[in-house]
């Protein structure tokens, strides 16, 4: 009964840590563009968001980008591929989901977003002295997603983790199992933010803007 509306953003933000995005681990080792192509290929053999050999169970081989795709393939396929244990809001942890946010607000909702989870995971490590640094990733959207915005009270959307998770991982394989693409949410975070989950790794385009 989740209604499921058009969306068209071409400009939904993601932050992620610019460890994950700087230049390839290998370059130091090549003394050319030649040797860093064949070290790529041999990292590829064993790393999941370049190549189907390493995937987790609940990613398919089909539904992965490549490089004809254009800039950030590579980025997409990783969020779908590198799911943290066990799981986040719309995703367990055999398959990853593309986290955004749009509107006026995205920056701040993506912040807001950095801020809780990476405070629960110092936490966790009993240690808050840390820096981190992010860029956005800028992805465009032209789709079909379900719209939960307007329902109240649902588990799904509760800010407790403990609670919200399971739920949305069981909405989010039932939407994703009919053919869906991905949930529009309000953020848990932020009280005016936006947020949208991309299940299928083709529904998007990224392009790079300056760190924040």
């Amino acid at each position: 009964m989740i209604p499921e509306i058009d969306f068209t953003d071409p400009a939904t933000v993601r932050l992620i840590s610019t460890a994950y995005i700087d230049e390839p681990a290998v370059t130091p080792l090549c003394d050319n563009d030649d040797e860093l192509e064949i070290l790529n290929r041999l990292e590829a053999q064993t790393s999941a968001r370049l190549s189907p050999l390493a995937l987790p169970s609940g990613v398919s081989p089909t539904e992965l980008l490549n490089r004809s795709f254009g800039y950030g393939w590579s980025l997409i396929n990783a969020a779908f591929c590198h799911a943290r244990p066990p799981g986040n809001r719309f995703n367990g942890e055999a398959r990853g989901a593309w986290y955004c946010a749009f509107g006026a607000l995205a920056s701040e909702t993506c912040q807001a977003e950095i801020i809780f989870h990476r405070t629960r995971a110092l936490r966790d490590a009993g240690n808050f002295n840390d820096i981190g640094h992010y860029r956005e990733l800028i992805a465009g959207f032209l789709c079909r997603f379900h719209d939960v915005r307007g329902e109240r009270g649902a588990a799904y959307l509760d800010p407790d983790p403990a609670i919200a998770y399971p739920a949305g991982q069981a909405l989010a394989g039932t939407i994703l199992a009919k053919g869906g693409n991905g949930v529009i949410y309000p953020s848990a975070r932020h009280p005016e933010g936006e947020c949208l989950a991309v299940f299928r790794p083709r529904s998007s385009r990224t392009s790079a803007r300056a760190a924040r």
